[in-house]
């Protein structure tokens, strides 16, 4: 019901397609870009609910107060303490690799505002766990979601931060000022 209900409201409704081509392993790193909007996640979730996916994500601890705490951890939110250095790259890169199944959503601009210094805590779980990095467009222009490459990390963060910088670099966000994918 809740599946039918998301592909409705994303397809027909409100007239997103959706471009994926890259396959989805046991356990995968999703990185979404741009993040320019609350309207993200939700167009995220309708797009995980219309997939009958199961994916985790990670929001700032400041969303995490009640109802909404109780929502997003059922949802499958995970708090982020951004003040606090608290490994937790490494806490989940340990759960991913004992896990049967894992999926991570991380918007790597860490912001709604523009940034071009790109948090790399997705990389770092990817390449401690040895998940390949699904890379995931939000193009609001178009409507699309666009999922046409997949990067398995090599180690030369340079290289790899880079190779996925420019996967994005032609999305344009729903607040297009926003997104910039920096200095290459």
């Amino acid at each position: 019901m809740w599946k039918k209900f998301c592909n409705w409201l994303l397809y027909k409704c409100m007239g997103w397609t959706a471009e994926v081509t890259e396959a989805h392993p046991g356990k995968f790193i999703i990185c979404l870009a741009p993040h320019t909007s609350n309207w993200d996640f939700f167009i995220g979730q309708l797009y995980i609910g219309a997939k009958g996916m199961r994916c985790n994500f990670l929001m700032k601890k400041e969303w995490f107060f009640w109802p909404l705490g109780t929502i997003f951890r059922k949802m499958g939110g995970i708090t982020v303490h951004r003040q606090k250095h608290n490994s937790l790259t490494d806490s989940l890169a340990e759960v991913a690799k004992s896990a049967k199944t894992f999926c991570l959503c991380i918007t790597p601009e860490g912001t709604r505002s523009k940034n071009p210094e790109w948090k790399k805590g997705f990389y770092y779980i990817a390449l401690k766990a040895n998940l390949p990095i699904l890379l995931y467009g939000l193009d609001y222009e178009r409507k699309l979601i666009q999922c046409t490459k997949a990067v398995v990390p090599s180690g030369d963060i340079d290289k790899d931060m880079r190779e996925i910088k420019l996967y994005f670099k032609d999305f344009k966000g729903k607040k297009p000022e926003k997104f910039t994918i920096g200095e290459l």
